[in-house]
């Protein structure tokens, strides 16, 4: 896949290219996991470079990053999954620990997602909503079912002690509460599907993750 948009910059607007990424990206998107996923989050589920160049060489389609002016601003990836539903899985096990080999299908029915990472510097130019919708358009091409995958929920642990994880989302829902992530995936068009628990270890999330889709809407009856 190659597509190029325009997205809003201060020097007015710029070319934003949606390209697969390569074994030659590995350095910048090690870089842009460190710069969105500062501590708390733990250092060892950053990117390593034996699991990016799984993503490259298994399942390169959905192996996505965003470019301006040669510099990676950020990145997508998802494996081809056989996705039930009715048994949601926590990240490690739905990904391979991000390694995706074990969970790669190649006749699967979906497309999970692995991660979506926008550095902070570019985070209001409309650069994780294009790397979404390139991945929509993945799914339509592959002809999967869907597009589905878990967000984390880093607004919660300001609401902890008052809310459990479902009345949350509720709020989230609800406009009450926005959420970095849920709110970002629920403007994208994901439809929400379980709240996961032990989905991520992930403080700020209380270690749950909203499992939430996207249907390909021309296999739909």
């Amino acid at each position: 896949m190659k597509l190029t948009r325009l997205v809003p910059t201060d020097q007015g607007f710029r070319p934003l290219v949606i390209r697969n990424y390569t074994l030659a990206d590995i350095p910048q998107l090690i870089d842009i996991q460190r710069e969105c996923f500062p501590p708390p989050f733990p250092s060892e589920l950053w990117w390593n470079e034996e699991q990016l160049t799984n993503h490259v060489t298994i399942f390169p389609a959905g192996a996505l990053c965003a470019e301006i002016d040669g510099q990676l601003v950020g990145s997508m990836t998802a494996v081809r999954t056989m996705f039930d539903p009715d048994q949601p899985e926590n990240w490690a096990t739905a990904t391979d620990q991000g390694y995706i080999k074990g969970a790669f299908h190649p006749q699967g029915n979906a497309l999970y997602v692995v991660d979506i990472s926008v550095r902070p510097g570019w985070r209001k130019a409309g650069i994780g909503r294009a790397l979404m919708e390139a991945m929509y358009a993945t799914v339509v091409h592959l002809g999967v079912e869907r597009l589905v995958g878990g967000g984390r929920l880093p607004g919660y642990h300001h609401y902890q002690d008052q809310l459990s994880a479902r009345e949350y989302i509720d709020q989230v829902l609800a406009g009450k509460i926005a959420d970095p992530v849920i709110t970002f995936l629920l403007k994208c068009g994901r439809t929400p599907l379980a709240l996961v628990p032990d989905y991520l270890e992930d403080d700020e999330s209380g270690n749950y993750g909203l499992l939430m889709e996207w249907r390909n809407p021309f296999l739909q009856t």
